[in-house]
């Protein structure tokens, strides 16, 4: 009965995520760029979830992980007689080895969830404002060491030569893979367990709950789904080591908090709803036509105007837009009204 009352909660979003992926494959090549963005937003989003969403803890330094997973796919699947040329003063085995698409997203996966447990052995000891510094300080010291160290990468260049594989399919097929994954964690005991060490940390230190291998497990988990989602984004654009820092960091985590960061519903809400609105406004920057009349935005509105939406949803309703819920059929039914029975006389 319980895995019946829980299948929305996987249903819904892969469907509002496939719904996504057969919109935009009714548009033009040139808008399936926005849709194949928003997807792969849904990757970064939910995987920032699964620990903040499930810890409660909120973490800034997300997006080092998926740096480091773009970083491990881009070098790794450029072809190897071509980065002589482009990386020139890679490290050896970095320079000669050469694997496909679907490797590449593994390794992603596999260097961002390492990463994230050995950064994760220290850093979950820490609460609160102590904990968002020091992941703020991951994601300083990741940006610092992969712009100047060309032994790992084009150092402050960006990616050439990367093969731009991730389309329409593997992006739907790809957040699909991450929001499964992400309901299965929440499903298990340790989900579960780290909800309750979140609701009260006390009470589950008094049940024998470990708060902060909790805590390690989730924080894992999420970096190979960030470092997964990094392969995905560096076989889509052209990648530098400034493109993965702070503007990325910021509107990750407007998409969680705008959908609501307690339920992996308002992940992927918001996800789509924020890099809607985002594609919108970067084509109005650049001079959307619209209505016969020409919308020119300054530079920089897409930004200001997620900032204050961020703003208001947490001034207005704290809990995102879904309310901080998971998706739920009763939800949609209208509520019968109470029978009042009148007293017997």
């Amino acid at each position: 009965m319980n895995a019946l009352r829980a299948w929305p909660q996987l249903a819904a979003p892969t469907v509002l995520i496939v719904a996504a992926g057969l919109l935009g494959s009714l548009t033009d090549r040139a808008s399936q760029i926005y849709f194949i963005s928003a997807l792969v937003s849904v990757a970064f989003v939910v995987a920032l979830y699964v620990f903040v969403g499930n810890s409660g803890v909120v973490s800034f330094g997300h997006i080092s992980f998926v740096a480091v997973g773009a970083w491990a796919a881009g070098v790794l699947s450029v072809p190897a007689e071509e980065k002589p040329a482009t990386m020139p003063n890679l490290a050896g085995f970095l320079r000669d080895t050469t694997v496909g698409n679907v490797p590449s997203l593994a390794i992603a996966a596999a260097v961002g969830g390492v990463f994230a447990l050995v950064a994760g052995l220290a850093l979950m000891r820490l609460s609160g404002l102590a904990a968002g510094i020091a992941t703020f300080a991951v994601l300083e010291i990741t940006n610092n060491v992969l712009r100047y160290t060309d032994k790992l990468g084009p150092g402050l260049n960006v990616f050439s030569s990367v093969p731009e594989t991730t389309g329409l399919l593997q992006a739907t097929v790809g957040a699909v893979l991450v929001v499964t994954a992400a309901f299965v964690y929440q499903r298990s005991r340790f989900g579960r367990q780290l909800r309750a060490a979140r609701d009260d940390p006390a009470a589950a230190r008094a049940v024998g709950i470990s708060v902060y291998r909790q805590r390690l497990v989730a924080f894992a988990i999420s970096g190979v789904l960030a470092g997964f989602g990094g392969g995905l984004y560096v076989h889509l654009l052209p990648t530098g080591a400034d493109s993965l820092y702070l503007d990325l960091t910021f509107i990750t985590l407007a998409m969680l908090v705008i959908g609501g960061m307690t339920s992996l519903w308002g992940a992927v809400v918001g996800a789509l709803a924020v890099s809607g609105l985002d594609s919108l406004l970067a084509e109005a920057e650049n001079g959307l036509d619209l209505a016969g009349r020409t919308i020119d935005l300054p530079a920089g509105t897409r930004i200001v105007v997620v900032g204050f939406l961020m703003g208001l949803v947490l001034v207005v309703r704290p809990s995102g837009l879904t309310g901080g819920r998971e998706f739920s059929f009763g939800r949609l039914r209208p509520q019968r009204p109470a029978v009042v029975q009148e007293e017997s006389s």
